[in-house]
C-alpha cells in the first residue's frame, strides 16, 4: 500500500504529488522506485520501458548528467485513479551549463497506490546560473504554484 490512494479527492491528489515530488528531490533511485508496480510502464521524454528493475536504471543513469538536480511539481487534474502534473526542474550539466527543464505527466494508480504508468513530455531551456530558482528541496509548509515562465 502506498497512500494516499485512488480514487482522488483535491487533498490527497495534492498529498500524492508532493510525495513524489520529494521522493524525486532524493535523487535515490531505489527510493523513486519504490513508489511503481513492479510492471510500471514508462515514456519519458523519447525512452519507453517497463518494470522497476528499468526505472532505477533509467534515474541512475538520469541523475548522473543532471548535476544539482531540484525539481517542483503542481496538480494540474485529477479524476478517479489518474493525476497530470505539471513540473519544472533545474539542473547543471557537466561543463557547468544550467537548464531549466518544464514538462507534464500523466499518471495512473492502482487500487493500493503505486504508480503502474507515467507518461512525461519535457522540454529543455539552457538558462544562466543567475536565473536559477529552485535550490533544493522544497521548505516545509511552501505550497507556492510553479511560476509562469
Amino acid at each position: 500500500m502506498r497512500p494516499p490512494l485512488p480514487p482522488f479527492d483535491l487533498e490527497s491528489a495534492k498529498a500524492k504529488v508532493l510525495a513524489a515530488e520529494n521522493a524525486w528531490n532524493t535523487r535515490d533511485p531505489e527510493k523513486v522506485a519504490a513508489a511503481y508496480t513492479e510492471d510500471s510502464v514508462w515514456r519519458n521524454r523519447d525512452e519507453f520501458f517497463t518494470g522497476r528493475a528499468a526505472i532505477v536504471e533509467f534515474l541512475t543513469r538520469k541523475w548522473v548528467s543532471e548535476n544539482g538536480y531540484a525539481l517542483r511539481k503542481d496538480l494540474w487534474a485529477f479524476e478517479g485513479n489518474r493525476i497530470a502534473v505539471r513540473f519544472q526542474y533545474e539542473w547543471h550539466d557537466e561543463t557547468g551549463q544550467w537548464w531549466r527543464s518544464y514538462g507534464n505527466e500523466q499518471w495512473e494508480f492502482t487500487p493500493d497506490g503505486l504508480m503502474s504508468r507515467r507518461e512525461a513530455s519535457i522540454n529543455d531551456v539552457r538558462i544562466p546560473e543567475s536565473a536559477r530558482r529552485i535550490f533544493g528541496p522544497r521548505e516545509p509548509g511552501d505550497d507556492s504554484p510553479l511560476p509562469q515562465q
